[in-house]
């Protein structure tokens, strides 16, 4: 009996491996693309998989290797995924031929996961007409009204490590600045006083870090074969996130309802979506469309638009910040540029303001070099939604494409060096020699990231208010060059960036 069922184990392991090898991965080499070798049964992507590379890393290492071919097949488990190199390629994809391309292809599931409903997740007519209801939520105007957030967060921020620069201590600014951006999002995503700056351990912080505490599997399975996850009913985020954020926003929404308390932030702009289905105009001759008031978003739809203001918001904006303090700590005539610039528009604004900030030139090339060398989100991803026959190429619905971004920031006939930091990459006339999908670090087209403007000013305001008052220095803790944490969506130093603080 026992042989038998090896006999007939083995029979089907045996067929399961024909129908992989020359059924599922006969794929590319039906349409006479090339592509790289896959293995039975989980495709290129093992690594991923068992948590041993950073997807961008990977996808880099890949890019660089293939990269004279435009186009090349891989496979994610089954799926077949075309990873685009050629520059010109990828301005079709995300711009001329974006209604073949406007979906992730990620998992999204609101009855299983609520807080999946959002718009970075979402699919087709669902995402475009929530990115038409909240694009004027993220107007240059409304982020001024924010503005004195921030600046409030930035003080406290300064003032925790008053102490720590006295005694020239080593920090770990990863974990600082995380704090200091959950406090920001808390209060302009929820309207709540978060206090993570000084208490680190508060559930705030807890909930906050287990939006990217996600096993490698499940990230693998999220974007590549999220049909697993829906016919399994399976949530990308664990259940105890999932009531804390709903509960943390219904209460605050009925709180404010019921006191008749009204906050220039984010939050405010939500129930204003709730209650009448648009915004407030910027001026009084603005035209409403009504239907636009006819849709009105459900306090689950808002709270999963806020949860992934949050989530994007406080994690792509510090690793950004610890990661422009990592390269001007071992480049200390790019800081001390960056700290003159500060004071000199300080001094000509007489305070921290918005336009202020927007006057730092050089701190926005700083920046822009930062986000070249560490985009938080290092590949695009999309799905082709419908058949589409480009050059030299016929792709089939439902194929996955990878645009791999860490790639071609860091390819070196693009940008020479690659691995210096050199803010004056940016310069405008060094910005006109390059095609301009060369840097995307926001995505581009139709589906880029809609808090762009946001993002970069609670960027500049951490950097501007740590600048101004402190030096940084690298402490001996520090690798260089950094190595990433296997396994991460987002680009995450794997030991911590320490850095030593010094008063000016």
């Amino acid at each position: 009996m026992l042989a038998e069922l090896i006999g007939i184990f083995i029979v089907i392991l045996s067929i399961v491996y024909i129908y992989y090898k020359y059924v599922i991965f006969n794929f590319w080499r039906k349409r006479g693309v090339f592509y790289i070798e896959p293995v039975v049964p989980i495709g290129n992507i093992a690594p991923l998989v068992i948590g041993k590379s950073q997807i961008g890393v990977f996808f880099h290492d890949i890019y660089l290797k293939y990269k004279d071919h435009p186009v090349f097949g891989t496979y994610s488990l089954f799926k077949p995924n075309l990873v685009v190199a050629d520059l010109d390629l990828i301005r079709t994809l995300l711009i001329k031929e974006f209604k073949s391309f406007h979906d992730r292809g990620a998992y999204c599931n609101e009855k299983v996961d609520p807080l999946t409903g959002n718009l970075f997740l979402m699919p087709g007519k669902r995402w475009r007409n929530m990115r038409f209801k909240l694009t004027p939520t993220f107007t240059s105007r409304k982020i001024k009204q924010m503005f004195f957030i921030l600046k409030e967060c930035s003080e406290e921020l300064v003032k925790h490590l008053e102490s720590k620069a006295q005694v020239r201590e080593s920090v770990e600014i990863k974990d600082i600045i995380g704090r200091f951006m959950t406090d920001v999002i808390m209060s302009t995503a929820f309207g709540v006083k978060s206090n993570c700056i000084e208490e680190p351990n508060n559930e705030y912080r807890v909930q906050g870090k287990k939006i990217f505490n996600l096993s490698s599997i499940k990230i693998a399975m999220t974007f590549c074969v999220p049909q697993i996850m829906d016919f399994f009913s399976i949530p990308l985020l664990p259940r105890s996130v999932t009531n804390f954020y709903m509960n943390m926003f219904r209460e605050n929404v009925e709180n404010r309802k019921a006191n008749h308390i009204v906050r220039h932030d984010f939050m405010n702009l939500l129930i204003q979506l709730m209650e009448r289905g648009f915004v407030d105009p910027e001026d009084n001759k603005t035209i409403i469309n009504e239907s636009s008031a006819i849709n009105k978003l459900t306090m689950t739809e808002a709270t999963a638009q806020s949860f992934a203001f949050f989530g994007a918001g406080f994690e792509t904006s510090s690793s950004t910040v610890t990661f422009a303090l990592y390269e001007l700590s071992q480049y200390q005539d790019i800081q001390d540029k960056t700290r003159n610039e500060i004071d000199e528009v300080l001094a000509k604004h007489g305070e921290l303001t918005y336009d202020a900030v927007n006057d730092m030139t050089y701190l926005q090339k700083v920046i822009s070099e930062t986000l070249r060398k560490y985009p938080p989100i290092p590949i695009l991803n999309r799905v082709c939604t419908e058949e589409i026959e480009l050059p030299n190429i016929r792709i089939p619905k439902g194929t996955l494409i990878t645009i791999p971004l860490l790639g071609l920031h860091r390819d070196p006939s693009i940008y020479p060096n690659p691995e210096k930091f050199d803010p004056e990459r940016f310069n405008a006339d060094e910005i006109k020699k390059r095609h301009p999908y060369a840097y995307m670090p926001f995505g581009e087209g139709p589906r880029n990231c809609i808090g762009l403007r946001f993002g970069y000013m609670q960027t500049k305001v951490a950097l501007v208010s740590l600048l101004s008052k402190y030096k940084f220095k690298l402490h001996s803790r520090t690798s260089v060059p950094l190595h990433f944490i296997e396994g991460s969506f987002v680009l995450d130093a794997k030991s911590g960036v320490h850095l030593i603080i010094e008063p000016r």
